[in-house]
């Protein structure tokens, strides 16, 4: 990733901004967010990362539930054998 100038009249070359850059070209950042992930750095290190709601959505969507991951787990029906330890209860907190 390349640093860009910190003069916000600077537009970045590629998918990194400096934050002064980001701020003063907020709009513009969101454009450019449309077309793929936008990265904002503060003193010279990612710091932020600004994607499209469209792809915000497609990442943190859920893709099943923990019954049907566990289901299908490659362990089911594997006949473990399991040892469950004995030990005594630990006391109650206060």
């Amino acid at each position: 990733m390349a640093d860009h100038s910190t003069a916000p009249d600077t537009p970045p070359i590629n998918d990194t901004w400096t934050l002064a850059n980001a701020k003063a070209r907020l709009s513009e950042l969101v454009d450019r967010a449309q077309t793929g992930p936008q990265v904002i750095t503060r003193h010279g290190k990612p710091n932020a990362v600004v994607v499209s709601a469209q792809e915000w959505a497609r990442k943190t969507a859920r893709k099943g539930t923990l019954a049907e991951f566990l289901l299908a787990s490659p362990l089911r029906g594997a006949d473990l054998e399991l040892d469950r330890v004995h030990d005594t209860p630990r006391d109650e907190m206060p």
